[in-house]
């Protein structure tokens, strides 16, 4: 009789703890994500604590950069995740390798994947995918007003420019890898939020850079990320460049330098990116 009470009293108490566990593991969830716009994303939504590591294009925060590196695209291997012990893997689609997701998969890591943004309209609804999994749509719609109120102020000031500079994105990683950035890609796209005038045409994604190309489009300004001047040793390396000498850009030291992440993410702080950019070309 005794037996059978304290059992009834056991099976109680194991009863009435099982929300609090439930609760715990959901709080201490690891997370690991790999794409620097989705990782931007989790962390504005409040997420940022639960990410345990990231890839090498995940910059900002600040902070992720401290955190383990699951490495980048075709070299991330399954076995430096699943080492890790993660709950949770969110990829930008298309990023890691079909392997590795395979992988994965089969060692039952559950793992979510969403499309990169490459515009205004696909930030905002990566923010709404990502707000709705996380079950925190209202935080969602906070950072998405949030980007809508700097596209207010970036068409605000477009609005009183009338000028439309003529540019050109430069893709550097180092002196022997140079390519311009064409139609269908994230700089045509940023390029045509602000009224700069691409000189780069008639073909899509990246080509490589040539002397004759350069000079017959004589950019007033070359757009460069801060990693891509980085490459080429500085603003000093830039004549590395051949042809880079004979632009107007750079004559009169015309050379924008964003964060790569930043400029082409398109992530919650698109808005502010672009009005940077406006206002850089019109100085």
């Amino acid at each position: 009789m005794i037996r059978a009470f304290l059992l009834v009293i056991t099976l109680a108490f194991w009863g009435c703890q099982a929300p609090t566990s439930q609760k715990t593991s959901v709080e201490s969830r690891k997370i690991i994500t790999a794409g620097g716009t989705i990782t931007e994303v989790v962390n504005e939504l409040g997420f940022g604590d639960q990410i345990i590591a990231t890839d090498i294009t995940s910059t900002f925060p600040a902070s992720m950069q401290q955190l383990p590196s699951i490495g980048y695209r075709n070299q991330i291997k399954a076995e430096g995740i699943l080492a890790l012990g993660p709950d949770l893997v969110l990829i930008e689609e298309g990023y890691l390798s079909p392997d590795v997701v395979e992988q994965l998969k089969a060692a039952q890591v559950e793992i979510h994947s969403f499309p990169k943004p490459v515009s205004v309209a696909g930030a905002k609804k990566l923010v709404t995918d990502l707000a709705a999994f996380f079950e925190v749509n209202e935080k969602g719609e906070e950072v998405n007003a949030a980007i809508e109120k700097d596209i207010l102020e970036l068409n605000a000031y477009l609005s009183s420019q009338e000028d439309r500079p003529k540019a050109v994105f430069v893709m550097a990683r180092g002196p022997e890898t140079v390519f311009i950035a064409g139609d269908k890609t994230f700089a045509r796209e940023m390029f045509d939020m602000v009224k700069i005038e691409t000189v780069a045409t008639g073909f899509d994604e990246f080509a490589p850079l040539t002397p004759e190309s350069l000079v017959s489009m004589n950019p007033e300004y070359l757009v460069f990320f801060e990693s891509g001047i980085q490459s080429l040793g500085g603003k000093e390396g830039l004549t590395k460049i051949q042809g880079i000498d004979q632009t107007t850009a750079f004559k009169e030291d015309q050379i924008v330098a964003l964060d790569g992440q930043y400029l082409s993410g398109f992530g919650p702080r698109v808005g502010k990116a672009a009005l940077e950019l406006a206002k850089a070309v019109r100085n």
